[in-house]
């Protein structure tokens, strides 16, 4: 699991356990969702490509940078909506594109419904949110889509991750790193994360 990356913030253990509580209101937990994104993203993009860049300071000219990359966010309907906000604040002038997928309650396999993707892909570097990393099967789908579509590099970003999905992104595409707050015991017989949170589009949407 080189390619596993789990945040050391104590800002984030401390935001995810209330995220985690089953008291937490869907008001709350949406606000704690986009802060932890904002969290995860910062250290996703710790390796982000810089060009330099002079500006004129009240004081005289500065040497300094300016971000060389162009970056596209996919978050998997709907739950990744949740973690747009917060990256966005950090990120304001990225594109956004969406992809709809739901798992088969049956068969624990992702269909994809929705897909909004450019015709002609502009960005070096697409961040995938998606909250859960469970299964598996969503993210290796969207990857699989981005790929197709030349996206040069691919970072998934969530918040909890299930050793099954881990392992099964990992296999599928050993090239996508993987941001989370953290890693957890394992999935239940219906595909859910434990301990987790629940269903993460339910609880921010109050459904």
């Amino acid at each position: 699991m080189a390619q596993l990356h789990i945040s050391k913030h104590p800002l984030v253990k401390h935001k995810l356990t209330a995220l985690r509580d089953k008291n937490t209101d869907f008001r709350s937990f949406r606000e704690l969702m986009r802060e932890l994104a904002m969290l995860i993203c910062y250290e996703a993009t710790l390796d982000l490509q810089l060009s330099p860049k002079t500006v004129q300071t009240p004081m005289g000219e500065a040497q300094g940078y300016k971000a060389a990359e162009i970056i596209g966010l996919v978050p998997i309907l709907r739950a990744g909506l949740g973690m747009v906000e917060g990256v966005l604040q950090l990120l304001p002038s990225v594109q956004v594109w969406h992809i709809g997928m739901y798992r088969d309650e049956h068969t624990l396999r992702p269909v994809q419904y929705y897909n909004r993707l450019p015709e002609n892909t502009s960005v070096q570097i697409c961040l995938i949110l998606d909250p859960m990393l469970a299964t598996g099967g969503s993210a290796v789908a969207t990857v699989d889509i981005l790929k197709k579509a030349h996206v040069p590099r691919i970072k998934y970003m969530g918040l909890i991750a299930a050793p099954e999905g881990v392992e099964r992104l990992s296999t599928a595409h050993p090239d996508v790193p993987i941001y989370v707050a953290e890693l957890d015991e394992r999935l239940n017989e219906v595909g859910f994360i434990i301990p987790g949170l629940g269903d993460a589009g339910d609880r921010q949407f109050g459904t």
